[in-house]
Order: C-alpha cells, then structure tokens, then sequence
C-alpha cells in the first residue's frame, strides 16, 4: 500500500496519503494546509480520494480540509465531540495570526468501532479523548500503523491545556486503546517522528506505571 507522510502548515501537521495500487482509491487523514502539495501526491500516483479523516479539529489538522473536499469530493469524517472547536475555528486561527480557512459541513459523524475499506485493509476508528473530546486514531492492523493524531508522540503525549483538553482522560485512553495494540505497530504522531507501540511503552516517560 502506498503511504505517504506530508508535514503541512506552520505547526508542521503530519498529514498521512493512504493508497491502493490496485483500486487506485485513497484515504487523506489530516490535510491541515498545503492542498496542492497533497494533490500533487494523488496525481503522481494516479489516486482518488475516497474519504478524508480528521483526528481532531484543530485548525493545523483540519484547516485545509474544506479545499481538499472540493477538490475531490470526498466526504469528511470526524467525530461529533470536536464540532464546537471547528465551529470555533476563527478563534483558533486568531491564536496564530492567521487567516481563518474555509469551513465545510462534516459528512460523517466517525465513532469508536467504526471502519474504513482501502485496498482490502481495514481502517479501524478508535475514540480516544483527552486532547480534545472528539480526538480519534486509527488502527491499520493489515499495514501494523496507528495513525495516532495528538494523542500519543514519541516520548511524549498530546497537550491537554487547550480547550476539551484532559490530562486524566488522555492517559486513560492511551492505556485503554493504544498501548495493547502490537508492540511492532508503527505510530504516526500529529507532528514529529514515527515511533512504535512497543517503544511508548517502555520508554514514554508519561506512561510509566500505567
């Protein structure tokens, strides 16, 4: 399967291209800004967007969102407790000095358990609350990759002073829903570098003792 990492805008979002080489179908998650470099991706792999995922909606992973939905017409997934934050997403964008970016209905309400079908993989739906209410990461066990959001980093965790954010919950779902996962699953944090299951359990100084 092709995969495709792009660090986008100035808070350097991972954004994940998904690919099949077969169906030629494609799974964005995360498109924060630089569209055209994402398109530039679909086209130089003969790719057309079948869904777009959204982990969480701060502006740096959902701002570009609204653009490339127009541009491909794929319906936009993102879990239902993070619609004020987008609804609020002027305000975000003040925080940064930034222009406020287009805005676009969200098509699918996604909900822990739920499912996404790519060249035969199943992207698994996975609520894990903390750093924000609706915060989701997805589970690709056919490829051993966790798309992890702001939720778990490399040595570190997501940040849980911002609006929705709980320190609490965020432990608990890392622990409920992550760190069980394969030790050899490859995270793919929302900024920075990939790490492994196996890694963030014994070495993330914020998971000791869980």
């Amino acid at each position: 399967m092709i995969h495709e990492i792009l660090p986008v805008g100035m808070l350097q979002c991972n954004c994940s291209v998904f690919g099949d080489e077969r169906t030629k179908e494609a799974i964005v998650i995360d498109p924060g800004d630089n569209i055209q470099e994402i398109v530039g991706i679909l086209k130089r792999h003969g790719l057309k967007v079948k869904a777009i995922i959204i982990t969480h909606a701060h502006i740096d992973h959902i701002g570009g969102a609204a653009k490339l939905k127009a541009l491909t017409g794929a319906p936009v997934h993102m879990n239902a407790n993070d619609q004020e934050l987008y609804d609020h997403i002027d305000v975000q964008a003040g925080w940064l000095g930034m222009e406020t970016p287009k805005q676009t209905a969200i098509d699918v309400q996604s909900r822990d358990g739920d499912k996404l079908e790519l060249g035969g993989r199943d992207f698994h739906f996975l609520h894990t609350p903390g750093h924000t209410q609706g915060s989701m990461s997805v589970w690709i066990p056919g490829e051993a990759k966790l798309v992890a959001g702001d939720t778990l980093f490399r040595d570190s965790i997501g940040r849980t002073d911002l609006p929705g954010g709980d320190g609490k919950q965020i432990l608990r779902s890392i622990q409920e829903k992550l760190l069980g996962l394969p030790g050899e699953t490859v995270v793919i944090p929302g900024h920075g570098a990939n790490t492994t299951i196996e890694r963030e359990r014994t070495r993330n100084p914020f998971l000791q003792g869980l």
